[in-house]
């Protein structure tokens, strides 16, 4: 039984949930089993034990869930957003059968068709795609024969061409055009079942691949952790990477094959997080104490966490890890979700994104021969910094500084009087311009035009890591980093000397995750430059 934590309420309660956005390792956008295993390899291998258990130790450390391909948070989350890709190429292909068959049932140029010959092939379509859309064809749920999908989509198809023959006759009468509704019905039924029997074999695939398998971690080393991996492992639409519990010295060293990474503290910083889309509390929901210092303690991470109440009988059991494994494709029948909310902003990102990397190119190219001039040096800067969901991500930059001066760990924030600064450098970070070449992290899915500013990994503030100075700190990371941001436009730039300056950049950061939309997005680009250029204060 799934259930959150409620301190007022009894320990058989609801569940402490909390919004998230999903995140890459370093150098490689996935990682195979032998990675993971290095990745798991630290923590595990601190334990007391050693020497001739090294083997024993190796083989619990791989764990039993073992897709072909271990991928991130953000790449796994780009391809549940695939249903609505799915659907706009559909809508493409139904719009353009509609189109070429209404010219053809017309005598003369289709702009000049009366709206009774073009209608019918209109609402024909526009009842076909809303009734895939209410159906859900576009959730392919697991064990779905295809067979069947594709009778549902014929039975759209049906629906369309009924709509059609009905405003055909409502509104031509005998003149209605029956047989180019029909062949209208034909085509798009071709059109839609290839589409389709392409989509089921590239979801299936998927499922193969792991790629729409949730990936959890455990916390809590108990008999509730036993019985969820007895039963994800019947199942196997379940990862489970790892178990981390604070009781190291009493826990055994692996749960049916699962291991014993650390301790919930060791969990904020392991690298294994960027795989991770939720965590389990699997401890006994009745330490209602320890439940709320896990929660807080967790809350410092972007991952939703759900708390697993002991289930009463196997009925419950499996209801618990239907809704755990529930990591299908979009649900395109929201009208407004988290999921359509990133499908609307990665298409910005592509069309604006590339837009801009057009008309920048020969400012660019101008730009990077200036700095080649300039000073002795690389023309680009790149640097690691935290992306979506703790995902390390490299990021571009035109170089700024003199390349013996770099700072890829920002350990030392930027001074009006920087003497690290170049002639050019001075200039193109006053002006932003040696962010451009962030359109590439953009175009590769790694960043967004608009988001919170992503920054170094181990920025620090005066003497003291940046991230460790505000609780909230990491929920910046529940949405890509931005080239530009709502923190940027309200004169949070540039470097934070204080804690009072990182404490007033995470607000803003957080402000604008929870109000984020097309519009604002929109907003803060078309303000940014002004601002930007107008904000002689800011220290870049």
């Amino acid at each position: 039984m799934m259930a959150a934590f409620n301190p007022a309420a009894s320990p058989m309660t609801e569940a402490v949930r909390r919004p998230s956005f999903d995140s890459t390792v370093s150098a490689a956008d996935t990682l195979d089993v032998p990675g993971l295993q290095a990745l798991a390899g630290p923590v595990v291998s601190a334990r007391p034990e050693a020497g001739a258990e090294a083997g024993a130790e190796e083989s619990a450390r791989r764990g039993p869930f073992r897709p072909e391909v271990w991928m991130n948070a953000r790449q796994r989350h780009a391809s549940r957003l695939a249903a609505h890709y799915f659907r706009a190429l559909d809508s493409l292909a139904v719009i353009a059968v509609s189109l070429l068959c209404a010219g053809a049932a017309t005598s003369g140029p289709l702009i000049h068709a009366q709206v009774s010959q073009v209608l019918p092939f209109g609402l024909g379509a526009a009842a076909t795609l809303g009734m895939m859309r209410l159906l859900g064809r576009y959730r392919f749920a697991r064990g779905q024969k295809t067979a069947w999908h594709l009778a549902t989509v014929a039975a759209t198809v049906l629906a369309g061409a009924a709509t059609a023959l009905v405003t055909g006759w409502a509104l031509r009468g005998p003149a209605a055009q029956e047989s180019a509704y029909l062949v209208w019905a034909g085509l798009v039924l071709m059109s839609l079942h290839a589409l389709h029997i392409g989509w089921s074999d590239m979801v299936g695939r998927w499922r193969a691949a792991g790629t729409l398998t949730p990936n959890i971690v455990l916390v809590g080393a108990t008999h509730h952790a036993e019985t969820l991996i007895r039963e994800a492992l019947k199942r196997r639409d379940l990862n489970v990477l790892g178990i981390f519990d604070d009781r190291l010295a009493r826990s055994p060293r692996a749960i049916e094959g699962v291991p014993v990474l650390g301790t919930a503290t060791d969990l904020l910083t392991h690298k294994m997080t960027p795989f991770v889309d939720r965590i389990v509390l699997t401890i006994d929901p009745r330490a209602e104490v320890r439940v709320r210092q896990l929660n807080a303690a967790l809350g410092n991470l972007p991952h939703e966490v759900t708390l697993l109440v002991e289930p009463d009988g196997m009925a419950e059991t499996q209801s618990a890890l239907d809704r755990l494994a529930a990591a299908p494709l979009a649900d395109v029948r929201r009208p407004i979700d988290d999921h359509r909310r990133a499908f609307n902003k990665r298409v910005q990102d592509l069309v604006l994104g590339l837009t801009a990397l057009v008309l920048m190119a020969i400012p660019m190219a101008i730009l990077a021969l200036v700095i080649r001039l300039d000073s002795p040096g690389p023309i680009f800067f790149r640097q690691r910094r935290h992306g979506f969901n703790h995902e390390e991500i490299v990021v571009w930059k035109f170089r700024s500084m003199k390349a013996e001066s770099a700072d890829p760990t920002a350990s030392r924030q930027v001074t009006d009087d920087d003497d690290r600064i170049t002639r050019i450098g001075r200039f193109i970070r006053k002006t932003s311009l040696d962010e451009l070449p962030q359109l590439l992290n953009v175009i590769a899915g790694e960043m967004s035009l608009v988001g919170p500013r992503p920054h170094a990994i181990g920025m620090k503030t005066g003497h003291v890591e940046s991230a460790r100075l505000v609780a909230d700190y990491a929920h910046r990371h529940r949405i890509k980093p931005g080239m530009t941001g709502w923190a940027a436009v309200n004169g949070s730039r540039g470097p934070l000397h204080t804690a009072g300056d990182v404490r007033r950049r995470v607000q803003l950061d957080i402000d604008y995750i929870e109000r984020q939309s097309l519009w604002m997005d929109l907003w803060i680009m078309a303000i940014t430059v002004p601002v930007v250029l107008g904000d002689r204060a800011a220290i870049r």
